[in-house]
């Protein structure tokens, strides 16, 4: 339980560093944020994974790194972790079983990599809170492992490969830091790793690698920084030319043009229906608007593949004359409208005899439109400008 309250106290002490210090920025320094070299010093708790309650076999732990980051998002240190260590295995079975407990000591001598996740996904070279991403390799010294060699000649089946003298081990590790600067120099933090160790570090095989699990809360001196460099003052002389700038001039005459208009109103059998607001109607109200000399002729047929001559006569005139009413309601002048006329089935104008059964406007009005005629021209301005 004091190992716990031990992370917790680390844990406040990280969040009230974090608030005093989340106004600093980059700008206040006079100091390159990196390259620059660190030592720093850890404390807190271990636990080898076992098949037993690992909460009884938490271990004190310490300690000791140097390293440097090269650049804002890429450091690597050399860290020495050692103290204590716990193994465990249970005698009897069920509600009759207990715990025994062995000891040895280790210690660990990693080489990590440090990738900072602020400042790769940042905007800005320095940050006051940072987390690191750790990654490394190294040797694990483990000895004094007397507890299990005691207990393995009653329990061999437990301790099934109890090392004696000196055992060593790979340690490749992955783990997380937060580090919260509290000033040019120093800064604190807190770190979770997981380590992975050979088979039997423990002294039980179990075909598959034994981990380490290690909390630690620690202070960090940083070093060897560089200063920015200072800009040197330069006296500025000024002088002034005479530009010349080209530019549009743009104006607008007036043109007329002659243009034609062509509407179709094609109908049903038997239908000579024309309202005001029929697509086509709309359109010649909307060309004749601002026309001068402007005049439609109307023109209306029937098909012949169906009624009789008389008949188609009389559709063909309906057709005509409706055509002339629609333009008049949707605000045609009817001395623009110079003529209307109805074919009957008499001529076809279209091939296609559904086709025919059509009125159709034709037309064309003198417009005046707005050309736009664009001249190069210049004007001079004189402009200052920095010699040096």
């Amino acid at each position: 339980m004091k190992h716990i309250h031990f992370l917790v106290a680390s844990l406040l002490l990280l969040c009230s560093a974090s608030v005093a210090t989340a106004q600093e920025t980059d700008d206040k320094k006079d100091y390159k944020p990196t390259p620059h070299m660190f030592v720093g010093i850890q404390g807190g708790i271990q636990n080898t994974i076992t098949n037993v309650n690992n909460w009884k076999l938490i271990n004190p732990t310490a300690s000791i790194s140097f390293g440097a980051f090269f650049t804002p998002v890429v450091g690597a240190r050399l860290h020495v972790n050692g103290a204590w260590n716990k193994g465990g295995f249970y005698t009897g079975e069920n509600a009759s079983r207990t715990m025994v407990k062995y000891y040895y000591n280790y210690i660990t001598t990693n080489l990590d990599l440090m990738l900072n996740m602020v400042t790769m996904f940042g905007k800005k070279n320095y940050y006051p809170v940072n987390f690191y991403l750790i990654g490394g390799i190294g040797l694990n010294t483990a000895w004094r492992n007397n507890d299990a060699n005691f207990w393995k000649g009653m329990y061999s089946s437990v301790l099934n490969n109890c090392w004696d003298g000196t055992k060593l081990s790979h340690n490749a590790r992955i783990g997380g830091m937060l580090d919260v600067n509290l000033s040019k120099h120093w800064s604190v933090n807190l770190e979770v790793s997981a380590n992975s160790l050979s088979d039997s570090y423990n002294s039980k095989l179990s075909n598959k690698d034994d981990w380490s699990i290690t909390v630690q809360a620690g202070v960090a001196y940083k070093f060897g920084y560089k200063k920015k460099p200072v800009e040197p003052k330069v006296e500025e002389v000024w002088a002034t030319r005479i530009d010349t700038i080209w530019y549009d001039d743009v104006e607008y005459k007036d043109v007329t043009a002659d243009r034609d208009i062509k509407k179709e109103i094609f109908f049903a059998i038997r239908k000579s229906d024309v309202t005001s607001e029929q697509e086509q109607i709309s359109a010649v109200a909307e060309f004749l608007k601002g026309v001068k000399n402007g005049e439609i002729t109307i023109t209306a047929y029937a098909d012949k593949g169906t009624g009789k001559p008389k008949l188609n006569m009389k559709y063909s005139k309906l057709r005509a004359e409706k055509t002339k009413q629609a333009l008049i309601e949707k605000g045609v002048d009817p001395n623009i409208i110079k003529n209307i006329e109805w074919k009957g089935d008499t001529v076809q104008p279209y091939a296609e005899n559904d086709k025919n059964r059509v009125s159709i406007i034709t037309g064309h009005g003198i417009y005046t439109e707005k050309e736009k005629v664009v001249t190069k021209k210049f004007r001079t301005e004189e402009v200052r400008y920095q010699v040096q």
